[in-house]
């Protein structure tokens, strides 16, 4: 049986995480332009230059531990497939199951 939480925390992906240690194909960049990926440092790019790089399945620039407090090292420079993924989408929900944790509800949008 699925576990489902509410998502009136103000930021349930602080407690969270789950979709930033998925896989090390997930974060891909794909529609950033040349300009913006500039702005992600070096360190956080993989060697192909295709997407964030991962130690194991967990991108480099996830702190702290998942499902309990977590932050991005490139918050305001996140490539798109970061900023896409939302509390409760089905992406969400397939990351947290992975790693456990009870599933979101998704918001009304």
């Amino acid at each position: 049986m699925t576990t489902i939480v509410p998502t009136d925390e103000a930021s349930p992906c602080q407690a969270c995480g789950a979709c930033c240690s998925y896989s090390s194909n997930w974060p891909r960049f794909t529609i950033e332009d040349d300009a913006e990926l500039d702005l992600i440092p070096a360190k956080f790019v993989n060697e192909r230059q295709s997407g964030m790089r991962c130690d194991g399945d967990r991108c480099s620039a996830l702190t702290g531990k998942v499902g309990e407090f977590v932050a991005c090292g490139v918050y305001d420079v996140r490539p798109d497939v970061c900023r896409t993924c939302m509390p409760g989408d089905p992406e969400c929900a397939m990351a947290r199951r992975r790693h456990g944790l009870p599933i979101l509800a998704a918001p009304d949008w």
